[in-house]
């Protein structure tokens, strides 16, 4: 079985953003500040009383995204999602159309983002909204 990303409670997300600073910092040889490199978004519905919401890959059996992917960056992960292998994208942009919820976000270098649902994340979130389970 694979484990995956998936949002556990969205009533609980308030947007403080702290999931998307965890996933860009995930990787301990290339720790980016910001978000630039962040696979997920939590992003404001106007104002604290109305919430927030998070848009983050949902695991897509068979994945549009590394369907057009011509050069084979996007590989289908056991499990749903993919397999996102940075050295081979070209930043065509392919995937980020073929998203059908816009989870594919385009970085400063022209390259892609995107959840890879390693679960970094969910550890980060002091509201409970994730969670990394087995499905």
């Amino acid at each position: 079985m694979a484990k995956i990303l998936t949002i556990k409670d969205i009533e609980k997300c308030v947007g403080c953003g702290l999931c998307m600073y965890a996933c860009a910092r995930r990787l301990p040889k290339r720790p980016y500040i910001g978000y630039d490199h962040s696979g997920i978004l939590a992003i404001s519905l106007s104002g604290f009383e109305r919430g927030a919401t998070i848009i983050v890959c949902r695991a897509c059996s068979e994945p549009p995204c590394s369907q057009v992917c011509p050069t084979d960056a996007l590989v289908p992960r056991k499990g749903g999602g993919v397999v996102y292998r940075e050295k081979y994208c070209i930043g065509c942009d392919n995937c980020i159309e073929a998203c059908t919820i816009s989870a594919i976000f385009k970085r400063a270098d022209g390259k892609v983002a995107l959840c890879v649902h390693c679960g970094y994340c969910a550890d980060f979130c002091p509201h409970d909204v994730l969670e990394y389970k087995e499905v």
